[in-house]
């Protein structure tokens, strides 16, 4: 009875490194550390940011549209008054023929 003591003492002794080891996947303290989260205010101004350039492209797409737009009214003006023309010509075609 006297050797078990002992022996259970160098058992300790020997399984106490396995027991204190990080497990395997576990990254030690000396690597290097992973990058910090951003922070909330990050995020905000990150955001911020993204909202203004959306903004930027709404208005660049709102502006092309305004244009598109415009380009339209322009060219519906001109059909109306080709059609106009082409009308009165067609009018005045019959009178001048015999």
């Amino acid at each position: 009875m006297r050797v078990l003591p002992p022996l259970a003492v160098i058992g300790i002794l020997l399984a106490a490194p396995a027991w204190a080891a990080p497990p395997a996947g576990v990254a030690h303290a000396s690597s290097t550390p992973a990058p910090a989260p951003p922070t909330v205010r990050e995020r905000v101004q990150r955001n911020q940011v993204e909202a203004k350039r959306l903004q930027r492209e709404v208005a660049r797409q709102e502006s092309a549209s305004q244009r598109a737009s415009e380009r339209l009214d322009q060219q519906d003006a001109q059909i109306a008054e080709l059609r106009r023309q082409l009308s009165q010509l067609g009018a005045e075609a019959p009178a001048d023929q015999p």
